[in-house]
């Protein structure tokens, strides 16, 4: 009975829910939140039509112009002179012109503000109807953003005319066929003198002039894009070009090339410091550009810009912030998704989108910058489709997951900012740019992750009715003292993007609590003001462009879900200032063939998630089991309570804008999140995930008294981790989050530790720490369960000493150099060290990054070196100490390891060692499967190298004859295997670290198996070998061979792993 009354209880409340939530918000809500949305832009936009244009912005508190300020060149970023919110605005106005309710009203707007835009800057044209009441165009002497004035002014110019000739959607707009050809022309020279543009109602034809004035302003920005590495100069003066980047290349045309450039910064000079957002993001709106006038020079600098940020990448696929375009390299080590960086990733996906139709134009030879055509080297065709910036974003999706995203194993998913080179956390800072991601990836089909990260930005939202420009994860306050918030789209954006693809209601209730906050916090008389700061509700006086040319855009349209711009089935996608882009379909001509992507790359294979389907009506995001734990690292619990709604409720009106009950109080409590969510949307059922912890733990080692502790230089940057130098003084955190091919055997713990801090140095999560075995050997007890030392039973270290010709003769009695053969003279050669100077240590994982490191300069040199050994060239380099990945023989006929000391690849204090090596006689044969090694080779020469294949290796121990054990006796055979090794991929290639993965025996490591010997060792005669050989084997085929045959010593290296309780710390490495 019990069990029926609870599946009754069930029932009863999906029919109670179906009833009263039935799709999750009323139709009739939701055109109220649309017609709230509309009465919003509207406030904003006719405000700054009556205190502010033509001026560029709004001052919403005093209700004045905002102009350009020379003492405050920041605001000159953005501003231009040149009515930078009516053209922000156009496609708003656009987008509204469809509303049932205001359409008329909006598409009056857009037709006079066209109308009023081509009055005062003219139509684009040459002739006399080109000069308008404040200029020629743009001919203005503003030094503006590249990045800004692409992305708001061509962007906003190239969308409006897209809306104006039809070929993007206004419900009732339907110009003639003819008219709107005319319109959308470049070339006009096939029409008659009868034809003519679009009439509008308000007397003026529209024939195009949009397009003209955005040529017009594409090419007063070209001067930035000729650079010596492809990456634009940030800044250009609409008149005077770039005369303030005295090192630009246009700026030296003509000039001797042996004339001393002048100084780099100088009074008058700019920095020529961009970022990789805005070198990178003017793809879209140049390739739109090109496909509407039939040039393809913008289209082509926008990708160049594009791939000359992507090929500037870290060895780790991570992009910088900041990056000087003069030299190419990044300024600062800071990497994330946020600030500088953002619309990069954004525009790698939605070009993608855009370039998936049509085909790319050539040059027009007949334009002003035809001379500068073959300024730069084409790009190659792969470089060109839609397919080669899907593979970036998959490439960047991939690195961000690895170094930066902050997912399983954390309270909730999150990003972090850290070093471009490293990955390691450099701060724990989310800025307000960084909503912008979930959008990104709801747009690629990664609809999970995007709906974790959004909820993160909802609970913050929640918290302080805006998203502060700086918040920190680790504190959970805001960070840096950057607590405005200037009305910025991304958050609201990022809603939009999710609820299109999921339609769960509980985004609906999102755009409802953002637009109840912007009514409360932000009205004033005349416009929208900015939040100074969100604690305080502290006001800017300035209505941002982007306030209603993206924030009440996206609003309106999250409202309007029958809205045609939501319902068209094209190639279309908002440029990152809000703005439609769509190449028109008599421009797509048909796709060429995909170029298949270069060698060592392959395209990724992307598959849209399953959107959750709600239950009777509730919200999917609502019922998740982790909404909770996103609320909790916002901290809503701290939250300060607004109290019941005061005052009357006020109906709108030009005195002030419509207040709500539901804008002053929440029907929840915070627990369940946005605020504005009703309580029947939260489900009944609904219940937690357990909050992951991730089991962290510190080692910290003692000073040692009298000895060497940690201090200045005991740490040393190393390429791919850190070197530790002294254990004295040491503190390792670690965190135990990497998953294990192996657990241990009791099988608890499936995850093993990092090491991710060494006293308070950060590191990355592929980076290492290398301890010398010196200190650790001889200070650390072996068995301590917090740091115990495991020796690698399957592989070791097979270390050599090369020597270049003509230092020594090889080490091969076969070679045609020496006076005799093995077959000749029973005797072995005589077998020489000579008194060299030891070799510089090279471990595969011990690359110095500093330039004034031994190792490094050593490193540097390796490639040549080897390269001429193998030449056979004769050279007076140093002897190179070479460390190779050997696999250790198993089976009932392995021998132990001789007992030897290990080689030493480094000294106490990380510097070259300068100790011989163990063995220093070398006898080679090829496979020993139909010859016999002689008892006189074997009693004479301490290693035996031989090669696989031919027969089992138990057959070839059987060919080596008997020997008595002595100090000059064989003591190990080394076997070289010739199975395939892997090539290098392009990406090492062009690494300036790629020395140590040129060599072949270490790119073999990962294929290279032990050697089995199946059988218990025998001689030749069948009588078990009283004393047994040891045998490794090595990788790389015949350059290993050779190799070995140019090594003047040989020593081994055990490895050794670290473990703490039990658990392998599987980043430190014993050296």
């Amino acid at each position: 009975m019990s069990s029926l009354r609870s599946a009754g209880r069930v029932v009863f409340w999906a029919i109670l829910l179906w009833f009263t939530v039935a799709h999750g918000m009323r139709d009739s809500q939701v055109k109220e939140l649309r017609q709230e949305t509309e009465r919003m832009f509207f406030h904003g936009f006719e405000n700054y039509l009556q205190y502010a244009f033509p001026e560029d912005e709004l001052r919403a508190l005093t209700c004045g112009p905002l102009f350009r300020d020379e003492k405050n060149p920041e605001n000159n970023d953005v501003l231009g002179n040149y009515s930078l919110t009516l053209i922000d605005s156009l496609s708003s106005l656009a987008i509204i012109s469809s509303s049932p309710d205001s359409g008329e009203r909006a598409l009056a707007h857009f037709q006079n503000g066209v109308q009023d835009f081509v009055r005062l800057y003219g139509d684009g044209s040459d002739g006399p109807a080109g000069q308008g009441e404040r200029s020629r165009g743009f001919d203005l002497d503003s030094k503006v953003q590249l990045f800004e004035t692409v992305i708001r002014g061509l962007g906003g110019l190239l969308s409006a005319h897209l809306f104006a000739v039809g070929e993007l959607p206004i419900t009732g707009y339907e110009p003639s066929a003819q008219e709107a050809a005319f319109a959308s022309a470049w070339d006009k020279s096939d029409f008659g003198k009868k034809d003519h543009g679009i009439r509008w109602g308000n007397g003026f034809v529209y024939d195009g002039q949009l397009l003209r004035l955005a040529v017009d302003l594409a090419h007063r920005l070209l001067p930035a894009f000729y650079t010596e590495t492809g990456l634009p100069y940030p800044r250009v003066n609409l008149r005077h070009g770039i005369p303030f980047y005295e090192n630009a290349p246009l700026n030296l045309n003509g000039q001797s090339s042996s004339r001393k450039r002048k100084p780099k910064y100088t009074a008058t000079s700019e920095p020529a410091e961009t970022c990789s957002a805005g070198a990178g993001s003017l793809v879209l709106e140049l390739t739109v550009l090109s496909r509407l006038t039939g040039d393809g020079r913008y289209e082509d600098l926008g990708k160049r810009a594009f791939w000359a940020v992507w090929s500037r990448r870290s060895d780790i696929g991570l992009l910088g912030f900041g990056i000087d375009v003069e030299s190419g390299k990044w300024v600062g080590p800071w990497a994330g998704i946020g600030a500088g960086i953002d619309s990069f990733y954004e525009y790698a996906v939605k070009a993608y989108v855009l370039l998936s139709e049509g085909q790319r134009l050539p040059f027009d030879s007949g334009s002003p910058w035809a001379a500068l055509d073959s300024y730069y080297d084409p790009l190659t065709d792969y470089q060109h489709t839609a397919e080669a910036f899907r593979q970036v974003w998959e490439e960047s999706h991939a690195s961000i997951n690895r170094h930066l995203f902050r997912g399983e194993g954390y309270q909730h998913p999150h990003l972090i900012v850290g070093d471009v080179i490293t990955g390691a956390t450099r701060a724990f800072w989310i800025d307000s740019l960084s909503a912008f991601y979930p959008g990104v990836l709801a747009l690629d089909g990664k609809l999970d992750e995007a709906i974790q990260i959004h909820l993160l930005t909802t609970a913050i939202w929640t918290r302080y009715s805006g998203i502060p420009e700086r918040w920190n994860v680790a504190t959970g306050d805001i960070d840096n003292g950057m607590p405005w918030y200037g009305g910025r789209p991304e958050f609201i954006e990022s809603n939009y993007y999710i609820y299109r693809a999921t339609q769960d209601p509980w985004y609906l209730h999102v755009g409802e609590m953002v637009l109840s906050d912007l009514k409360r916090r932000c009205w004033t008389k005349c416009g929208w003001a900015g939040i100074r700061n969100v604690l305080t509700g502290e006001l800017i006086d300035r209505m941002e462009s982007f306030f209603i040319g993206e924030t009440a855009k996206y609003l309106f349209l999250l409202f309007d879900q029958d809205h045609p711009l939501n319902r068209i089935d094209a190639p279309w996608v908002f440029n990152t200032e809000g703005h439609p882009l769509i190449i028109p379909k008599k421009k797509a001509l048909p796709p060429r063939q995909a170029s298949p992507p270069p060698a060592g790359q392959e395209l990724a294979e992307g598959t849209c998630q399953i959107i959750p389907s709600p239950f009777f009506g509730v919200s999917s995001t609502a019922s998740r089991s982790d909404i909770f734990h996103a609320a909790t690292l916002a901290r809503l619990d701290l939250m300060p309570n607004r109290g019941g709604a005061q005052g009357p409720i006020l109906e709108d009106s030009s005195e002030h804008q419509s207040v709500f009950a539901s804008d002053l109080s929440s029907p929840t409590n915070y627990t369940f999140y946005p605020w504005t969510l009703p309580p029947q949307l939260v489900p009944f059922d609904a219940t937690s995930a357990p909050m992951a912890v991730r089991p962290t733990l510190d080692i910290s080692f003692p000073s040692l008294p009298g000895g060497v502790n940690l201090g200045s230089g005991a740490l040393e940057r190393v390429r791919d981790g850190v070197l530790v130098k002294t254990i004295g003084g040491l503190r390792l955190s670690m965190v135990q989050d990497v998953p294990l091919e192996d657990p241990t055997p009791a099988g608890q713990d499936a995850d093993g530790y990092r090491v991710q801090v060494i006293n308070n140095v950060p590191l990355g999560k592929d980076e290492k720490v290398y301890l010398s075995r010196q200190i650790t050997f001889d200070v650390v007890d072996p068995y301590d369960p917090n740091f115990t030392r495991v020796r690698d039973n399957a592989m070791l270290d097979l270390v050599i000493d090369v020597l270049p010709e003509p230092a020594r003769r090889r080490n091969d009695s076969t070679h045609p150099r020496d006076e005799y053969s093995a077959s000749e003279h029973p005797q072995p050669p005589e077998s020489h060290l000579g008194d060299h100077r030891p070799a510089s240590s090279v471990d595969d994982g011990a690359i110095i990054d500093s330039p004034d490191s031994t190792v490094k300069a050593m490193l540097s040199s390796l490639v040549n070196s080897v390269s001429s050994l193998l030449r056979d060239e004769p050279t007076e380099a140093a002897p190179l100490r070479l460390s190779l990945p050997a696999s250790i023989a198993t089976g009932v006929g392995s021998g132990p390891l001789p007992d030897t000391e290990d080689a030493v690849i480094m000294s106490i204090l990380g510097k070259t060692s300068t100790s011989r090596l163990t063995w220093s006689s070398i006898y080679f044969v090829d496979e020993i499967c139909d010859e016999k090694v002689l008892r006189e080779v074997v009693q004479n020469h301490e290693v035996l190298v031989i090669k696989r294949g031919g027969c089992t290796f138990s057959e070839k121990l059987r060919n080596i004859a008997a020997y008595r054990p002595t100090r000059s006796a064989l003591k190990l055979i080394v076997v070289v295997s010739y199975d395939d090794v892997p090539p290098e991929s392009e990406e090492k290639k062009g690494s300036k670290y790629q020395s140590d993965f040129s060599i072949a025996a270490v790119r073999a490591e990962s294929t290279l198996i032990r050697p089995h010997l199946d059988e218990a060792q025998m001689t030749a005669s069948g009588i078990p070998r009283n004393h047994l050989i040891s045998m490794v084997m090595v990788g790389g085929g015949d350059e290993t061979y050779q190799l070995l045959r140019h090594a003047g010593g040989i020593g081994v290296k055990r490895r050794y792993t670290m473990r703490s309780q039990g658990v392998p710390i599987t980043n430190l490495y014993i050296v």
